[in-house]
C-alpha cells in the first residue's frame, strides 16, 4: 500500500511542475495509469497531446477546444436539423426534391450523411457489448439535442432508408408515390434509444464519430473507428471528477481526433503497402517473430497462416477486441506512453504469438487460426512483462 501511494505521488508530482517533462510522463506511464483521482483520463490527454506540457496553460486549451467541439455540434447536427424541420411543407421543400441534380440541394447532403451514420449507428450499438456501460443514460446529456424538441437525434436519422411517400410529390420527382422502407429491419438492435431528454452513451459515441466523418470527408467514417474511441470515451465518462466528466464528450473527440491521426493510414486501403499502411505493419510483425521465434514463424509459413487472416484486426483496431475493455485499457497505457507505439504494438502482438507457442506448434492450420482469430484469455500483465522482454532483446526494434 505505501508502495501504490508512493507511485500515486509520483504522477502527481509530474504535473505540479512548471514544465512537464514528457520523457517523465512516459516513462512513468508505460507501467500502467492509476485510475484513481482521474488520473488515467488526464495522462491520456497528455500523451496524446490534447494538454499542453504547461499546466497553466490548460484551462485556456480545454475551454477552447470545448468550445469548439460545442460549435461542430451546432453547426453539423443542431442547425440542420432546425432547418430539416422549419422547411417541411414549405414551397422550398418542395422544389429541393431527392432527384435535384443541385450540388446546394439539402437533399444529396441528407442522403450523404445518412449513408455513413446508418453504419455508425449499426456499429456504435454494438460497443463492448459484454458490459452495460454504452446502453445507460450519461449523466450529463447533451441539451443541445435533447432540450430541443425540433433536433431529431441522429439515430432516429437512420431509421428509414427511404422517403416517407407524404414527402414526395408528383411535382419533385414525375412520380406519384414511393414506398418507405425500413433500413434497419435486418438489424439486431442490441441498444435502444433513451426516452426524450436523455441518451445514452452510445448515443454520444455515435454523434462523435459522426462529426468526425463530417469534418474528413476524404476519408470519412470507417468501421472500426467505433472500437477505438470506445475506450478513450469509456475512460473520460468515468472520470471521479464530475465537472470534468461532463466534458467528456469533447475530450474524447479531440483525443480521438489526435489518435486517428497517427493511425489513419491503417484505415485507407490504398495506403496498406505505403511504409505507414497496414500492411508494412504485419511485414514487421512478422519479421519480428522470425527474429525472436524462427521456429514458431516458419510453422505459420508452411502452414499458409498468412498475417492478415489474423494480425490484421490486432494491429488496426490496436488489440482493442482481442482483451475485455479493463485489459485493453491498460494495453493502451502503454501503447500510449511508448514514444514510438508501433514498435511496442509490434512487441506486444509478437508476445501474444510467442506466448502460445507450444500449442501452435503441435496444432494444425484450423486449429491455430480459431485460437488466433479468438485469442485466449490471460493474464494482460504477463503479456505486457513478455513483450518488454523482447524489446530488450538484442535487434529488436527500440521502445519505450
Amino acid at each position: 500500500m505505501a508502495a501504490y501511494k508512493a507511485r500515486l505521488q509520483e504522477f502527481d508530482q509530474l504535473i505540479s511542475e512548471e514544465k512537464i517533462e514528457i520523457q517523465k510522463v512516459q516513462k512513468l506511464c508505460f507501467s500502467g495509469v492509476p485510475d484513481e483521482g482521474g488520473r488515467r483520463a488526464l495522462f491520456w490527454k497528455i500523451l496524446l497531446n490534447y494538454l499542453p506540457l504547461t499546466p497553466s496553460q490548460w484551462n485556456d486549451t480545454l475551454n477552447k477546444k470545448r468550445a469548439q467541439y460545442r460549435h461542430f455540434v451546432e453547426e453539423m447536427v443542431v442547425e440542420p436539423a432546425r432547418l430539416s424541420k422549419k422547411n417541411e411543407g414549405s414551397e422550398n421543400h418542395v422544389e429541393d426534391h431527392p432527384l435535384n441534380p443541385n450540388p446546394d440541394s439539402q437533399w444529396g447532403s441528407f442522403f450523404k450523411d445518412n449513408e455513413v451514420l446508418t453504419q455508425i449507428d449499426k456499429d456504435v450499438r454494438r460497443l463492448c457489448p459484454d458490459i452495460m456501460f454504452f446502453q445507460r443514460g450519461t449523466d450529463f446529456p447533451c441539451k443541445l439535442i435533447v432540450d430541443d424538441p425540433d433536433v431529431e437525434r441522429l439515430h432516429r436519422r437512420v431509421t428509414y432508408s427511404s422517403l416517407k411517400a407524404s414527402t414526395v410529390t408528383r411535382r419533385g420527382l414525375g412520380v406519384t408515390k414511393v414506398e418507405s422502407t425500413n433500413c434497419r429491419s435486418s438489424v439486431v438492435e442490441d441498444y435502444h434509444p433513451l426516452p426524450p431528454g436523455s441518451e445514452a452513451h452510445w448515443e454520444v459515441v455515435e454523434r462523435i464519430l459522426f462529426i468526425y466523418a463530417k469534418l474528413n470527408p476524404g476519408q470519412s467514417y470507417v468501421q472500426g473507428m467505433n472500437e477505438i474511441i470506445g475506450p478513450i470515451y469509456y475512460t473520460f465518462a468515468n472520470d471521479p471528477n464530475l465537472e470534468t466528466r461532463a466534458m467528456a464528450e469533447a475530450d474524447c473527440f479531440w483525443c480521438f481526433i489526435s489518435l486517428m491521426g497517427e493511425i489513419r493510414d491503417f484505415f485507407i486501403r490504398t495506403l496498406d503497402e505505403s511504409e505507414s499502411g497496414i500492411g508494412a505493419m504485419m511485414k514487421r510483425l512478422m519479421n519480428n517473430l522470425k527474429h525472436h521465434d524462427h521456429q514458431l514463424w516458419n510453422r505459420l509459413r508452411l502452414q499458409d497462416l498468412e498475417p492478415q487472416f489474423f494480425s490484421f484486426r490486432w494491429l488496426t483496431l490496436l488489440l482493442s477486441q482481442e482483451f475485455d475493455l479493463p485489459d485493453v485499457i491498460r494495453v493502451w497505457d502503454s501503447l500510449f506512453a511508448d514514444s514510438n507505439r508501433f514498435s511496442y504494438l509490434i512487441q506486444v502482438c509478437t508476445a501474444m504469438l510467442v506466448l502460445q507457442r507450444d500449442v501452435m506448434l503441435e496444432n494444425d492450420f484450423a486449429s491455430n487460426m480459431k485460437l488466433l482469430q479468438r485469442y485466449p484469455p490471460l493474464d494482460v500483465q504477463i503479456l505486457l512483462s513478455k513483450a518488454t522482454e523482447l524489446i530488450e532483446a538484442p535487434g529488436t526494434e527500440s521502445s519505450s
